[in-house]
């Protein structure tokens, strides 16, 4: 995938039970861009005739637009509808994040360029779209230290199910026993957890029941991820 590097020709993987990898969540870990889609989600039904409330999209934070669109639009929700309005979305989402620029939150370019340096292995795992996903790392300028993604298209089911996280760790050719996942909710951490991974929890809302919880990336202290795998 372009932007996203693979091992160069002749180069050997270590053995499966040495490797380590950190496994992102996007939104909400590496950078907080939620203004953005409240923005182009608010814009976006206003020209469908629904005049969208703050609380009515925090609610839905994080789902996928399928089921977000159905309870919004209701029974109009056809499935050629849901396609339409979401790509549209999404569209006027990537504009946003273009025109305007993002930032990495607080700690996660440190850690990001750590890890790699450090050895280990990453990868995006994220229930957005894929072109999202691209363009939001080409923005913040951290594609280079990323070997994989996994997004919205890869997976028949959403977090607090495994299996983004269990795509990612196969994309990378480490096992889930050798993985941290980095996350910012309780469906994500839950979903580390059937995985069958260790995680850090990063809210500054509420305290995630992780196996670290912090309020920043910038907060965690140097050997977090050492002592976890």
């Amino acid at each position: 995938m372009t932007g996203f590097r693979s091992p160069a020709p002749g180069f050997r993987l270590p053995p499966s039970g040495f490797r380590r990898a950190v496994l992102w969540d996007l939104d909400g870990t590496l950078v907080d861009s939620g203004d953005y889609h409240w923005r182009a989600w608010r814009d976006t039904m206003r020209g469908e005739g629904v005049e969208l409330t703050y609380q009515q999209f925090l609610d839905s934070f994080g789902q996928k637009n399928d089921r977000i669109l159905t309870t919004w639009i209701g029974a109009r929700a056809t499935p050629a509808i849901i396609e339409r309005v979401g790509h549209a979305k999404e569209a006027l989402y990537r504009q946003l994040a273009v025109a305007e620029g993002l930032a990495p939150l607080p700690g996660a370019a440190h850690w990001v360029e750590r890890l790699h340096a450090d050895g280990w292995r990453q990868a995006i795992a994220s229930s957005a779209p894929a072109e999202n996903v691209r363009v939001m790392m080409r923005v913040l300028s951290l594609d280079r230290y990323f070997e994989a993604i996994v997004s919205a298209e890869d997976v028949t089911a959403g977090k607090p199910d495994p299996q983004v996280f269990l795509a990612a760790a196969e994309k990378l050719q480490v096992p889930a026993s050798r993985c941290v996942v980095v996350e910012d909710a309780a469906a994500g951490v839950e979903a580390a957890r059937r995985a069958g991974m260790k995680c850090v929890g990063v809210s500054r809302t509420t305290v995630l029941d992780a196996d670290v919880a912090v309020r920043s990336l910038a907060d965690l202290p140097s050997e977090t991820f050492e002592r976890l795998v």
